[in-house]
């Protein structure tokens, strides 16, 4: 039987269709607009709210509480009650290679279980970034120069479910590791994080897949030439290639990334290279003291007073997006959707559209999710 979604209004890239109606099939999108006859379907009557494409979270650790590499299934719940219908868990850099693989396992184990349907594949916050940035960082086991014989058995674990690939250009001999990469998975997509690279550096990586850059502004370098001036890094790379898509982790009080440079970047980048995150970890240090950190209650902190990634699910982000820079739901539907969605090449979702994956979730004018639909069945 058909499902229909009735009494809608559908967030289109661009536009809304107000009073619309989106018609499901055997967990696909076979029709949507106005005036469409729905005699005989099972209707849904979403009440007036707006319906978008399912989140897409290409980079968290965690649902707030739990990481993802101790209990998949249960993060993967917590996101899709919250209508993430896509997330690529982060593994992290703290880990040696035999620990790596085990959270490998445990994840793939979780895709392949059937309860966590959600989960399409890993991030990979590791094993070569910059020792000298991110919260743990005094426990990094991958300081050593880079060497195949620690990094193939983490690269073989992952190579077919991991879709990106952090790095820092900057390491000594990183293209070995970049190579091999390649020559498990010639599509995967590489992020420059945790670094200070130069933009010559960033960019020869470029033509064998290098198009993110990893939570922008956070974790990055600053080169100064010359005393008191300052070079071109990571973050400016990043804004000016347009082939390079930037992750934004976008908090209520503006910690990670200052309200003004969210505006600066959308200035920049426009509504189809920016990508929003929620990179939830789970940290249990206070809150530092001072105005600056006031309510910022959405944020982790190590016992250092460090940034340690944030408690948020990618709705809170949509949210903060659009009062921190007055984007529009079109625009926040693709900057959590479309756009990651196009960055790895998921042709079948991220819109609406005949055709794609009836991943789908409705959302009240302010982004609080009202329901959730997996593949066709309403989960929430």
């Amino acid at each position: 039987m058909k499902t229909a979604i009735v009494n809608t209004t559908i967030v289109m890239p661009e536009y809304l269709i107000p009073n619309a109606t989106i018609v499901i099939e055997d967990g696909i999108i076979v029709d949507f607009g106005k005036k469409i006859n729905t005699d005989g379907m099972e209707c849904i009557d979403a009440k007036g709210a707006y319906t978008g494409p399912g989140l897409i979270d290409i980079h968290t650790h965690a649902d707030g509480e739990t990481f993802f590499s101790e209990d998949p299934v249960k993060a993967a719940a917590t996101l899709l009650n919250h209508g993430v219908t896509d997330v690529m868990p982060a593994l992290y850099f703290n880990m040696n290679a035999d620990q790596l693989v085990k959270q490998i396992a445990l994840v793939r184990g979780a895709m392949e279980s059937g309860k966590a349907d959600n989960i399409i594949g890993l991030y990979m916050e590791a094993p070569y970034l910059n020792p000298k940035f991110g919260c743990n960082r005094e426990s990094n086991p991958w300081r050593d120069p880079v060497s195949k014989d620690k990094f193939q058995k983490v690269v073989d674990a992952a190579y077919d479910i991991a879709k990106v690939w952090c790095i820092a250009p900057e390491r000594e001999n990183i293209d070995e590791f970049v190579d091999y990469v390649r020559e498990k998975n010639p599509n995967a997509v590489f992020s420059v994080a945790h670094s200070e690279a130069e933009p010559k550096d960033i960019e020869r990586f470029m033509p064998y897949g290098l198009k993110l850059a990893t939570h922008h502004t956070n974790a990055t370098g600053t080169l100064q030439r010359y005393p008191e001036c300052r070079s071109a890094c990571v973050d400016e790379t990043a804004l000016f290639n347009n082939e390079i898509y930037t992750e934004l982790i976008c908090d209520k009080v503006g910690i990670h990334v200052d309200p003004y440079m969210l505006r600066l970047i959308k200035k920049i980048k426009g509504d189809d290279r920016i990508i929003l995150i929620a990179d939830a970890f789970v940290e249990h240090g206070p809150i530092p003291d001072g105005d600056l950190y006031e309510g910022a209650d959405d944020i982790n902190f190590d016992f250092a007073g460090e940034i340690a990634g944030s408690k948020m699910i990618l709705d809170g982000p949509c949210r903060n997006m659009m009062v921190h820079t007055g984007a529009s739901l079109c625009q926040v539907f693709k900057y959590a959707s479309t756009n990651p969605a196009r960055l790895l090449s998921l042709a079948d979702r991220g819109s609406i559209k005949k055709g794609n994956k009836a991943n789908l979730i409705t959302v009240s004018a302010e982004f609080e999710v009202q329901s959730v639909y997996l593949n066709g069945e309403k989960v929430k």
